[in-house]
């Protein structure tokens, strides 16, 4: 496996801006309309839009952001907003005070035992405090199954063997479970977009901002055989996700959502 750590690129992941966002709104819609945090955290905050707004929400709160990516912290800090933002380390991240409400916005999905995880994000929380986090359940998709079998079928499998990529969620129960001994009223519940991309080889450049990542890196230093691999890799999508007539390409999309109260 490589050791070069995935970078992430603001432009191509912003180029689906609306799509990306609409789930963490739909996330932040359900939380409570009296909820009056003094310390949120939005841990894998990207590009700062929803750290930027829950300041907005919540003018009186310290809020911050939090990412492992500097490129997309550089975004975010452009925003201007009264937002704390720092390099850091989910799995490792501990406040200095219990947050009133953590946002986990497509972040968890990258680390690994989530069920140690969830247990350290909802330790992390004061008392009532809410924990608000929304995944891809992208594992098990079309795509991501394409994206896997290219990756052994060319020449540069010997590259990508071993590199990792997004990992399969746990079972919704075992999310509950993880949190039951610390939290009560947790919700969790699951929705399928139907994201409607425009462009050529939409769904590529839709995986190009996340998944493809880990492989896009792997490849780096042979860009020869990076574009091989991307070519095939975009006519197997062309094929499973075909142009429509008027130029979009419908990609379905499920997500994971999670709502949970410190006790």
């Amino acid at each position: 496996m490589s050791d070069a750590s995935p970078a992430w690129d603001p432009r191509q992941y912003n180029r689906f801006e609306a799509q990306r966002g609409r789930a963490a709104l739909d996330l932040l819609v359900r939380l409570p309309e009296d909820l009056d945090p003094a310390e949120i955290w939005d841990l894998g905050c990207g590009a700062g839009q929803h750290a930027a707004l829950l300041k907005r929400r919540h003018p009186k709160a310290k809020v911050h952001g939090m990412d492992s990516s500097i490129a997309m912290l550089e975004q975010a800090r452009a925003l201007s907003a009264d937002v704390d933002w720092s390099v850091g380390d989910i799995t490792t991240w501990a406040p200095d005070r219990p947050a009133d409400l953590i946002l986990a916005n497509a972040s968890l999905q990258w680390l690994a035992d989530h069920a140690a995880l969830f247990a350290h994000l909802a330790d992390a929380l004061a008392p009532a405090g809410l924990l608000a986090v929304q995944m891809p359940m992208a594992w098990e998709t079309r795509h991501h199954t394409i994206m896997r079998e290219t990756a052994t079928e060319g020449p540069w499998a010997s590259l990508l063997a071993g590199v990792d990529t997004i990992a399969p969620l746990l079972p919704v129960e075992a999310y509950y479970e993880a949190l039951a001994p610390r939290c009560d009223d947790i919700d969790i519940w699951t929705t399928t977009y139907l994201h409607v991309l425009s462009g050529e080889d939409a769904v590529l450049e839709w995986m190009k901002g996340t998944a493809l990542r880990p492989y896009l890196t792997a490849l780096a230093a042979d860009p020869t055989l990076r574009d091989d691999f991307l070519s095939a890799l975009g006519q197997q999508l062309s094929r499973a996700f075909p142009r429509r007539p008027e130029g979009t390409t419908l990609l379905p999309f499920p997500r994971l959502f999670l709502v949970a109260q410190r006790r």
